[in-house]
């Protein structure tokens, strides 16, 4: 099933990474939910891309932050391993760069807690913020926190499992899956319930009761939405079934998206989920807003030093931007930038789908809907005083559940083409919709967006969000601007959305892990680069 809107346009962070950050604090935090008792040290090891670029993406003050229990949007996370250390936790870290056969970006996180119990935690971020557990204590699960989750250890003992299920029917409690492990015969077993639905309090209370329970936990803290169990009015799981939902209703994508949202959580919330869904989007604006004017407004250098000030010194060339390629496209790109010089100061934006793609579909709307809005005579700011920009963040949220859900929006996984990429084609549909085009059309956009950046490696000077995901921002609302243009003008990709992203995953899959996030290689190894940290990519 493809993801809610608010998870391609999310999460709300603490930047500079959606995927080493927000994911890394995520898997922090799933994993304190299974201490059996309140943690005193922790130890982390961390693999591959996640080793590599661990200082520059903050991953580890965000995989403490998770443990001692903040969300992704918590503006201490920056001082995370300070307070780890007022409130008495020892904290470790060991990295390795180079393990085969595991996800680049994986954590051990290993808990220390009162009674001389401990629980091994493997995570994995999987882009965009979202998380994957994959064993624990050497027992392999899968747990994303996508649904509500109980998680129940207990003794491998005849008759566990069926009142388990016993006591969850009785609660009325849907199982969505249910999954077992166990380490061997005999000793402690491993089972993962996901539901439908919000778990009870009373229901945990009652399975604990069990002797052969050695301790349950309610897991559903990475911030995903409730799903509707198998099909329903109004879903797609692709470009084309998005397109024939859209002319069959008839209405526009954002339309179609925004129905789909309403339908998933009123699996949950059914009273009033056309107004949660709106709040929602509505918030996801005001923080667009922000984290596009804050930086303008007052320029910070960034954590690594490659930015301070660039996106103020882009807009303040009016003429440069007037003369080359237009006032609203160049706006656009100085916004963008600003977005990434916010994130680069662990200040709080939008991941969208990611947060080193973050600035592209901010950007480019909020410029659009400032030159619509001033030819209107509304007010330029905000720019949710103009409908048009809050409908095209659906649309935006459609292509990007789309390549979430069929390819990558990782770059650890596929390159910046995923995340640059992606991001372009949400722009690009968003523009085009904003602009009166067809649902056709607006996918056509997407399409030619990510033809035009397929193949775009992912080389973070220093392991760092900064050069050149700051200029690759800006590129990307070229791409945007472009890709639009053509659609509406009638140009017609003669590969559909859905071959193309076919065609981005299985190029992603063929870089080198030098060329994915590692800052293993690209620009990461130029001399200018290597000169920088004496001689070595930062880990």
């Amino acid at each position: 099933m493809l993801p809610s809107a608010f998870d391609v346009l999310g999460p709300i962070m603490v930047g500079p990474s959606s995927s080493h950050t927000a994911g890394a604090l995520r898997i922090g935090r799933m994993a304190a939910e299974l201490a059996p008792a309140r943690i005193t040290a922790a130890s982390f090891t961390l693999y591959n891309s996640f080793a590599k670029t661990a200082e520059g993406h903050g991953t580890a003050k965000a995989l403490v932050a998770g443990v001692l229990g903040m969300d992704t949007d918590d503006s201490r996370i920056r001082h995370a391993l300070e307070i780890a250390v007022e409130r008495g936790v020892d904290i470790a870290f060991t990295l390795i760069d180079s393990a085969s056969g595991v996800h680049p970006n994986t954590a051990d996180v290993t808990l220390f807690c009162e009674g001389d119990e401990t629980v091994v935690v493997r995570g994995e971020s999987i882009g965009g913020g979202r998380i994957r557990l994959s064993a624990i204590d050497g027992a392999p699960i899968e747990v994303t926190g996508d649904l509500p989750t109980l998680f129940i250890r207990h003794r491998d003992q005849t008759g566990v499992l069926g009142r388990l299920c016993t006591a969850v029917a009785e609660a009325g409690v849907n199982i969505a899956t249910i999954r077992t492990t166990r380490k061997a015969p005999g000793e402690d077993a491993f089972t993962v319930i996901e539901s439908d639905e919000v778990i009870p309090v009373e229901l945990l209370e009652a399975l604990t009761e069990d002797p052969e329970v050695v301790y349950g936990r309610v897991l559903y803290v990475a911030g995903a939405r409730l799903e509707a169990q198998g099909t329903f009015d109004g879903d797609f799981t692709s470009a084309s079934s998005l397109l024939a939902l859209a002319e069959e209703m008839p209405g526009s994508i954002g339309a179609v998206m925004r129905r789909r949202e309403i339908a998933l959580v009123a699996k949950d919330r059914a009273a009033n989920a056309k107004a949660s869904v709106d709040a929602s989007m509505a918030k996801v604006l005001a923080v667009m807003e922000a984290e596009v004017r804050g930086t303008l407004e007052k320029p910070r250098p960034s954590l690594g030093g490659f930015l301070n000030g660039e996106a103020k010194r882009v807009l303040e060339h009016e003429r440069a931007l007037t003369l080359l390629g237009g006032d609203v496209e160049g706006r656009a790109m100085a916004y963008a930038m600003a977005t990434i010089e916010r994130s680069d100061t662990m200040g709080v934006i939008v991941a969208a789908p990611t947060a080193g793609a973050s600035g592209i579909v901010p950007g480019c709307l909020i410029a659009l809907g400032e030159a619509l809005a001033s030819a209107a005579g509304l007010p330029i700011s905000p720019t949710s005083a103009l409908p048009r920009v809050e409908k095209a963040l659906w649309c935006a949220a459609a292509i990007g559940a789309i390549a979430q859900g069929n390819a990558s929006v990782s770059g650890a996984e596929a390159g910046c083409q995923a995340e640059t990429g992606v991001a372009a084609a949400m722009a690009a549909a968003a523009l085009s919709q904003m602009l009166y085009g067809s649902p056709a059309v607006c996918l056509n956009a997407a399409s030619i967006a990510i033809a035009n950046t397929l193949g775009l490696v992912c080389d973070p000077a220093l392991g760092l969000v900064e050069y050149p995901c700051q200029m690759r921002n800006a590129g990307g609302v070229a791409q945007a601007f472009c890709a639009a243009r053509l659609a509406l003008s009638g140009v017609v990709s003669p590969v559909g959305l859905d071959e193309v992203l076919g065609a981005m995953d299985s190029v992603g899959a063929a870089l080198p892990a030098s060329l994915r996030e590692t800052a293993g290689g690209g620009l990461a190894q130029c001399p200018s680069i290597l000169a920088r940290c004496g001689g070595c990519p930062r880990a």
